[in-house]
């Protein structure tokens, strides 16, 4: 589990592919500082294991899965990206909670840089439209940021100097793609809406039957 809060920027130092997976080298000061194998390390918000470690380098397999789901396999050496360990129970958590499992890859169509600050609009895929509340939560590679503005195609984000100076958000520029993790708590509510969608089709939704699902 992470909290969005990237603690530093590291780079790619090389991307192979062997077979159906791909293997990742990355560089860090920080985050890799204790990093053991078998380590979890959010890499651009995708949850990754760490399979070799150094003092400032560790590696990791990405699987088909993440390959197709996230933007990890587009990366090439030399490539900036946020690091993040996992929180510890004791921590405070910042952001949100953030689980490292991308639910889909959104594209920038806009930046403006206003009053010292900047907003970023991000197209984002249908599926997602569903998790995605105004004011609500959302990681954009792994930044925990707050949605200021929504419509049924595009997202905005409002990013304080400190987020685009100290992430990757400040590299970034319009058509870039960028992994996306829809805040934990809404999938559940979401989730169990359906259920209870389900439910409601089949038996009659009456006071009794609210009563009876927990309603009171």
């Amino acid at each position: 589990m992470f909290t969005g809060l990237i603690e530093e920027v590291g780079r790619v130092q090389r991307l192979r592919r062997e077979g159906g997976i791909a293997k990742i080298a990355i560089t860090g000061q920080r985050t890799t500082s204790d990093l053991v194998v078998g380590d979890s390390i959010a890499v651009d918000g995708t949850c990754l294991t760490a399979t070799k470690t150094a003092p400032t380098m560790f590696e990791a397999d990405l699987s088909e899965e993440t390959l197709a789901r996230t933007t990890l396999g587009e990366l090439q050496g030399g490539h900036p990206v946020n690091l993040e360990r996992p929180c510890r129970p004791t921590d405070r958590l910042g952001g949100h909670f953030v689980t490292g499992h991308i639910d889909g890859v959104g594209t920038i169509r806009d930046i403006r840089e206003i009053g010292g600050m900047w907003r970023y609009s991000i197209a984002y895929p249908e599926a997602l439209r569903p998790l995605l509340v105004d004011k609500g939560s959302i990681a954009v590679d792994g930044i925990s940021l707050t949605v200021a503005g929504l419509n049924n195609h595009a997202f905005e984000v409002a990013i304080i100097p400190q987020t685009y100076h100290c992430t990757t958000l400040g590299r970034k520029v319009v058509g870039h793609r960028i992994n996306l993790e829809a805040d934990l708590l809404g999938k559940y509510v979401v989730r169990y809406l359906e259920g209870l969608g389900s439910l409601a089709g089949k038996k009659a939704l009456t006071e009794s039957r609210l009563l009876d699902l927990g309603f009171v």
